[in-house]
């Protein structure tokens, strides 16, 4: 038998607590502190506190320089692991290097430029330990895709060279400033469902990028989505070479099982990071043994030999391509800046450090900027290097200088051996490399948790497929953005009641236990209110109002509605709007002989309250209690006091 509400005692409050105002703070100070939580909230001076002049140098150099606070502290134990893990990450960076460098368009030359310079001014810059930094496959695709749009790499490879190293400047001048600004918030708009959507979609538009590759087909279309792709394949079926087919499967296969037996035993990481150098070195062999190159096996060709050129002269940042130039940078360097601070998190993690997000992105951003320079285009951290080098037992960035030496090496001596490398190999090391970016056990959990966050991963994943790779991630984007406006246009209200016994109010629809409390409409406001929702919160508060007298007229125990009650403790801010609408809400329940009650309005809440002349009277004492239960009780005891006044 359920309680008669009317039957329902509240505890009497003993004593009551008032709410406090907030203490009195300069202009100035507020504006001081609204900055340093806004942009400041690790607070990157507090170490900088009580030190004296010569200790704040030090500590300066080392936080713009990290290599200077751990360097000191090296030693040869240290060093013997992290070669290791160095001489293994450039077993795989050297078959990346190349293969990535022809996703993007390049000459295969740039991709090994691009594994040497890069990892050497992160050793310096960057604050992760695991980060292993290069060549990536997704802004490998989207450059490559977005220049060539404008204008042809085969017809005009000097032009779009150009091009690159310019998109690379700006990818890293956009991402340091987001560093310098601490502006890396933006990046936060690609939620976890977005990046793993694009991902996929990427990963599988990269793979059927191979099939040119994979197949032998010379006649290959320029588009990235899924159905001009696989036009392309079968309209050129003439085309395929069972030569290329056969090799490349055999491939395939060896580098699928590598990484399959790593991924199963994580101790014979070296599996799977050796494999593609290995693949390399064989298929090479048997080409030039073979002859291969003469029956349908294309091969990579002569390629330059030495350390990076400069290329400060080839930047166009000026003219017709600036637009274009700078669109690519910017696309490129979010999602580059994006999977690089996302990996050296998830290792620092595992390894119980601190992976300072601002540092990350000057790092990353000077590291292209001086990239661009030097020959290099786009590089960031590589989640499947840099779980190489994790897994190798690397303890410092050193693991990079090791690879960046070991690149160099074979920049300068062995770059004759690759004349004879074939395409289909770098087409299977790239198609293994990104399978590992299609993540379905996440996919199915964010289905589980979040249905909304699931459309938005499918967005993004056949907006990838079916358009185009920036198209995919700004549908996404867009759709995420679209579900805070929602949230903070329509902020959520519940409806409160007591849990009989006590003074705990909670959600009438979350714990069956509470009840209604006779005369009272007590409600719980669960976002800050501004100029967004004001509107929204004043209809859904008359609608509570009109719920509660039509059940209280259709009910046998009828009580008039007296009291609404504002739960503020989870209104955070307020704006000028916000004030106006607690002004207008008493004026609305005034006509109605309502009485508004305000609980625990937060700092600034109250500060803007008080301070507006016609919201001032909302905080006088009898209309302001710090919690919901000493609400109740003082305005029932007062209602008992007037009735027996009158009697």
């Amino acid at each position: 038998m359920e309680p008669n509400p009317s039957s329902i005692e509240i505890p009497m409050a003993t004593e009551l607590h008032r709410v406090a105002p907030p203490p009195p703070r300069t202009t100035f100070d507020k504006l001081k502190s609204r900055l340093k939580e806004t942009f400041f909230s690790d607070d990157p001076l507090r170490q900088f506190k009580g030190q004296s002049s010569r200790n704040q140098l030090i500590l300066a150099a080392q936080y713009i320089f990290p290599i200077l606070e751990w360097g000191p502290k090296y030693s040869l134990r240290l060093l013997k692991s992290d070669v290791v893990s160095g001489l293994t990450i450039a077993s795989l960076a050297i078959p990346q290097g190349i293969s990535y460098a022809k996703l993007a368009n390049l000459p295969p030359i740039v991709g090994l430029y691009s594994s040497f310079v890069p990892p050497l001014i992160y050793a310096v810059l960057g604050s992760s330990r695991d980060l292993a930094v290069g060549p990536v496959s997704i802004a490998s695709l989207i450059m490559g895709d977005m220049l060539r749009r404008e204008v042809s790499p085969s017809q005009d490879p000097i032009l779009f060279l150009r091009l690159a190293f310019s998109s690379t400047f700006f990818a890293g001048l956009f991402q340091a400033s987001l560093g310098f600004l601490r502006l890396g918030f933006i990046i936060d708009f690609l939620s976890k469902a977005t990046l793993i959507g694009f991902m996929a979609g990427a990963a599988i538009i990269v793979s059927l990028q191979q099939l040119k590759s994979l197949l032998g087909i010379k006649n290959f279309t320029k588009k990235m989505g899924i159905v001009p792709v696989m036009s392309s394949v079968f309209h050129n079926i003439h085309e395929w070479s069972w030569q290329t087919i056969l090799m490349g499967f055999c491939f395939l296969v060896l580098l699928l099982m590598a990484r399959h037996i790593s991924m199963r035993k994580p101790k014979l990481f070296w599996v799977s990071a050796g494999a593609p150098l290995v693949c390399v070195i064989i298929a090479t062999l048997l080409v030039f043994a073979m002859k291969a190159q003469n029956h349908g096996i294309t091969i990579i060709g002569k390629l330059q030999e030495g350390l990076n050129p400069p290329s400060w002269n080839m930047l166009r940042l000026h003219g017709s391509y600036l637009p274009l130039v700078a669109k690519t940078g910017l696309v490129t360097g979010i999602i580059s800046l994006t999977e690089g601070i996302a990996v050296g998190r998830t290792f620092a993690a595992l390894k119980n450090y601190q992976v300072d997000g601002n540092k990350e992105m000057i790092a990353i951003g000077l590291m292209n900027i001086v990239g661009s320079s030097t020959s290099c285009y786009v590089t960031t951290g590589a989640f499947s290097r840099s779980a190489v080098n994790h897994n190798a037992g690397c303890k410092s960035a050193v693991s990079n200088i090791v690879m960046a030496v070991t690149v160099m090496v074979t920049l300068l001596f062995l770059m004759p051996l690759f004349q004879y490398t074939p395409n289909v190999i770098l087409g299977a090391i790239i198609v293994t490399a990104v399978i590992g970016l299609i993540d379905v056990p996440a996919a199915c959990e964010i289905w589980r948790i979040d249905k909304f966050d699931f459309l938005v991963m499918l967005c993004a994943f056949f907006g990838v497929l079916f358009i185009s790779v920036e198209q995919g991630l700004a549908i996404a984007v867009g759709l995420s953005i679209f579900k805070i406006l929602m949230q903070i246009t329509r902020p959520k209200t519940i409806m409160l009641g007591n849990i009989p016994g006590t003074d705990i109010y909670r959600d009438l629809q979350h714990y069956k236990e509470a009840l209604n409390v006779p005369g009272f409409l007590i409600l719980s406001i669960e976002a800050p209110i501004n100029f967004a929702n004001t509107t929204y919160l004043k209809e859904r508060i008359t609608r509570w109002i009109q719920d509660y007298e039509a059940e209280n007229d259709d009910s046998k125990n009828k009580s008039q509605l007296k009291f609404v009650i504002l739960d503020l403790s989870a209104v955070s801010a307020l704006d000028t709007n916000g004030v106006s609408f607690f002004k207008d809400l008493r004026m609305a329940l005034d006509k109605k002989n309502l009485e508004l009650v305000l609980v625990n309005p937060l700092g600034e809440v109250m500060e803007k309250l008080q301070r507006s002349d016609e919201a001032k009277e909302l905080t006088r004492p009898d209309g302001l209690f710090l919690t919901v239960g000493e609400a109740v009780a003082s305005l029932l005891l007062s209602t008992k006091s007037n009735s027996s006044n009158c009697v």
